[in-house]
């Protein structure tokens, strides 16, 4: 079985091992360095081979066993090319020490091409000669796919006229990329037998499935056939269209930055067509046949004359150190809110209720003393003389609760504040995410009455749990006032003012909660 395409070889080669070694993310986005027990105990889990006392991995074993590639039979040279790459000493064994330098290797920023390297270096001397990269690529899908091979012309150019040349790491790097895109060009000259400069829309999907499929999402691999020839059924694909493809898939961090500029950093607002053309002005390194392609394959996929920074998403290739530089808040369960099944989205509500719930038990434990010195203190009563004041300040109001009350007195009816702050802030935070996307349209953007009507909810539905709640807890606050008499407790005030008494003052508290958190959300979201 001949190894896959370079790109897609070295990206599945790398995921493997970063899942395996639980390369964990640093401050810089980049995987950093497992710790050497963790990588031993991986290393010992798959090593079977002793050599001198010491456990080694076979070829076989690291790439069937460990990688869990290339399984059965009939697969040999492909196994040892595979396990040359960490097999430094070019011993047939691969030991701890080369399976560490291995993984360090692979958390370099430019790992990739150090990988290929490693790959075409069969003899180990630092250096790639012409035979040794013949040997590697003539047994991979992207060559056998070429019978007629790549431009000797082309090969000459790095290897000298005679191929004796061997070249460094450095060169051979950029090699490597040349190499892939003389590679689309032979293609495409090995389907033009005519020479007319001209492809059909099938050969242009099989050249891109082929050799470009490293470049393609799903969304894109799925419109190659409408794409072709600039979406004109029928139509045969040119080479400069060809070349123009190719070259958009290649820059779409660039359109993404040109995309960005036109927006002013915006990611919800949508571009036409000349505005992006406009904004590509300033940085000339995508041409209008490149803006022409990428419009048709929006409209392609989401049938618009606009872009969003969504759209340019599902075009873009996949870069693998994206799964690195996740937030846990960006990672969903569904691609889009309306893949959301009805346990997702219970799933999404426990999640965000749960969240809210120790956000707001930890705010209001924090702060709770303060609340109780401002209850006293617009509660207090006058002394055994006429207009004297039980508190003259707030300070002073603290001080003598910690004197006659102790340090717990600062907390006096916490409990029923913590069973209402938790739902509360749990459920305001909750309705409102869930009337957002509610009121969201298909690009997630939110017009500003949906998200004052969202705020408005989540008020709403916050007083219907904190009323009853707030009315004990200030009974509670100010008992410890009274010098004499049984201890209150919550659940005797509770009886003591029934269901409708627990909601007194409910009018008030919706005039207050529900505009304030009408302007508090969305005034939050756009200075956030």
């Amino acid at each position: 079985r001949p190894l896959m395409s370079l790109p897609g070889m070295f990206k599945e080669l790398k995921t493997l091992l970063f899942t395996e070694a639980n390369c964990l993310e640093g401050s810089t986005g980049y995987p950093r360095r497992v710790s050497t027990e963790k990588l031993k105990e991986i290393f010992n889990k798959y090593a079977h081979t002793i050599k001198n006392g010491e456990q080694h991995m076979s070829a076989k074993e690291f790439v069937q066993d460990f990688l869990g590639m290339f399984p059965g039979k009939g697969n040999e040279q492909s196994i040892q090319l595979l396990a040359g790459i960490v097999d430094t000493s070019k011993d047939g064994l691969i030991s701890f020490s080369e399976f560490q330098a291995f993984e360090g290797l692979l958390c370099v920023p430019d790992a990739l091409y150090k990988t290929a390297f490693q790959l075409f270096d069969i003899n180990g001397n630092g250096m790639i000669s012409f035979k040794e990269f013949m040997e590697v690529i003539s047994k991979t899908e992207l060559y056998q796919r070429m019978p007629h091979g790549v431009d000797n012309s082309f090969i000459s150019l790095y290897f000298g006229k005679d191929k004796t040349r061997v070249i460094s790491y450095a060169e051979f790097s950029q090699f490597l990329h040349d190499f892939h895109e003389e590679c689309a060009t032979a293609a495409f000259r090995q389907f033009d037998k005519e020479g007319t400069g001209f492809i059909t829309a099938l050969d242009f999907r099989d050249i891109m499935g082929s050799i470009k499929s490293h470049l393609l999402t799903k969304e894109v691999k799925d419109n190659l056939v409408a794409a072709a020839g600039g979406g004109q059924s029928g139509h045969k694909v040119s080479f400069p269209y060809f070349m123009a493809f190719n070259s958009l898939l290649n820059n779409m961090e660039l359109v993404k930055r040109i995309y960005l500029n036109a927006t002013n950093g915006q990611k919800d607002q949508e571009v036409t067509k000349e505005e992006f053309l406009y904004s590509a002005q300033m940085m000339s390194q995508i041409t209008p046949l490149e803006v022409d392609i990428l419009f048709l394959l929006c409209h392609l996929i989401h049938q618009t004359t606009r872009i969003a920074y969504n759209d340019l998403q599902s075009i873009a290739p996949e870069q693998f150190y994206k799964q690195f530089t996740n937030r846990l808040a960006e990672i969903h369960a569904v691609s889009s809110p309306d893949d959301r099944g009805f346990v997702i989205q219970i799933l999404e509500s426990v999640y965000r209720f749960t969240l809210g719930s120790l956000a707001g038990a930890t705010g209001a434990t924090a702060v709770y003393p303060i609340d109780l010195v401002k209850t006293r203190m617009q509660n207090q009563r006058s002394g055994s003389f006429i207009g004297e004041l039980m508190y003259r300040n707030s300070f002073d109001c603290f001080k003598k609760v910690v004197r006659h009350e102790g340090f717990a007195g600062l907390y006096r009816g916490l409990v029923p504040q913590l069973m209402g702050v938790a739902p509360e802030k749990a459920i305001k935070l909750t309705v409102n995410d869930l009337v957002r996307d509610k009121l969201s349209d298909k690009n997630g953007k939110l017009p500003l009455y949906a998200e004052i009507i969202a705020g408005g909810c989540a008020g709403g539905s916050q007083v219907v749990f904190t009323n009853p709640l707030e009315i004990v807890k200030i009974r509670l606050q100010v008992a410890g006032e009274i010098a004499t008499g049984e201890k209150i407790r919550a659940w005797s005030v509770v009886k003591d003012l029934g269901f409708f008494g627990l909601y007194k003052g409910a009018r008030a508290c919706f005039l207050r909660d529900v505009p304030f958190s009408a302007i508090y959300f969305p005034s939050y979201a756009h200075m956030k």
